[in-house]
């Protein structure tokens, strides 16, 4: 199932809304010179691309895998622009026929750059008609149904695929080894990010000072995307509120306002931590048992909150169920209760 309909009203949240789309076209990077951060895929990359254009052949297929809002749609088009090529963007569960497929390799034209995303949601038997466009620039399209059906070779146009999914695991061996490159996109350091605020600050017109960038990169979880959707809300808030200069003070009250903290816990964030503290004494608590006292979806708590809670050592999951961490009740200011004793806000089995 795809969560993207409960992240898109988090102001953390990776997935992009319209809005987002937007100010993303306008703030992309256009060649990999100006694109900020991921230094192995970016050199790697280089050197595929550059070898491409000396051989004068079309570059390797290339997959990207990452978390959502690091870039992979962003190198897609630096490749395109890179090969001096034309792009034509879709997403594995927009195909869900191999005839979906077909269309789009037949009209593709020579060198052109196909960008797959999400390309592990393809249906099966379109991801099996693209082994054979990838390796021998060709389908075979079936004319007809029953006995009576034949297939009819369809030679392609050379052209690079580029395919970018947020689970790699996820994709066949086959399909896998069939691209050329591979690159991993790794979450931005805090530095990288006061990098890509800077230069978002610069095409927005936002006068930002040093430590109102770290401020908001701090809070960013790692993503360029949310770093550039937090310095919206806080390029408001300092119009608003103050003179329009994003300082330390600025983005903190700001990031405050849209209860966004230190770490970049939002809402939900804090409130499952709240829960699994307070009401279960740091746990073991089953998933479905902590999504009742949220009062949201198991599905919204495993997909959406857990993984970035994970990720910042706040919680673990275990065959017994979820635990906070050390980190956790210091983060929301707790003291862990002692061990041996019945936990905060609940009763020893035999006590009345």
């Amino acid at each position: 199932m795809n969560w993207d309909d409960a992240t898109t009203d988090r102001l953390v949240g990776t997935v992009a809304d319209g809005e987002d789309r937007a100010v993303e076209a306008a703030l992309r990077p256009k060649d990999l010179a100006e694109f900020v951060g991921q230094e192995r895929v970016r050199e790697q990359l280089d050197l595929v691309l550059k070898a491409a254009r000396a051989r004068g052949a079309t570059a390797d297929h290339v997959l990207l895998s990452g978390a959502p809002g690091l870039g992979k749609t962003t190198l897609s088009m630096i490749i395109a622009a890179e090969m001096g090529a034309p792009i034509r963007i879709t997403s594995g569960p927009a195909i869900q026929h191999a005839g979906d497929l077909a269309a789009i390799l037949s009209s593709l034209t020579e060198g052109e750059v196909l960008f797959l995303d999400e390309i592990h949601r393809m249906s099966r038997p379109a991801e099996e008609m693209l082994y054979m466009a990838m390796e021998d620039f060709r389908v075979d399209v079936v004319v007809g149904k029953g006995p009576g059906a034949t297939a009819i070779p369809l030679e392609l146009p050379p052209f690079t695929l580029v395919g970018a999914t947020t689970r790699a695991g996820l994709l066949p061996p086959p399909l896998r080894d069939r691209f050329g490159f591979t690159g991993h996109m790794e979450f931005y350091a805090p530095l990288e990010l006061q990098r890509v605020i800077h230069r978002s600050a610069r095409l927005l017109d936002v006068e930002i000072e040093d430590a109102g960038a770290a401020e908001i990169a701090g809070r960013s979880r790692g993503t360029p995307r949310i770093a550039n959707r937090l310095l919206r809300r806080v390029r408001d808030y300092a119009q608003v509120k103050a003179d329009g200069v994003v300082t330390q003070e600025i983005a903190a009250q700001a990031l405050r306002v849209y209860e966004v903290d230190s770490r970049g816990l939002d809402r939900l964030d804090r409130a499952v931590l709240t829960a699994l503290l307070k009401l279960f004494g740091g746990g073991p608590v089953g998933l479905s048992t902590l999504a009742v006292a949220v009062g949201e979806e198991r599905e919204t708590v495993e997909e959406v909150a857990e993984p970035f809670l994970v990720r910042e050592g706040l919680l673990a999951r275990t065959p017994r169920g979820r635990v906070a961490t050390p980190a956790a009740w210091s983060h929301l200011g707790l003291t862990p209760p002692q061990h041996g004793g019945p936990a905060p806000g609940q009763q020893g089995l035999f006590t009345r």
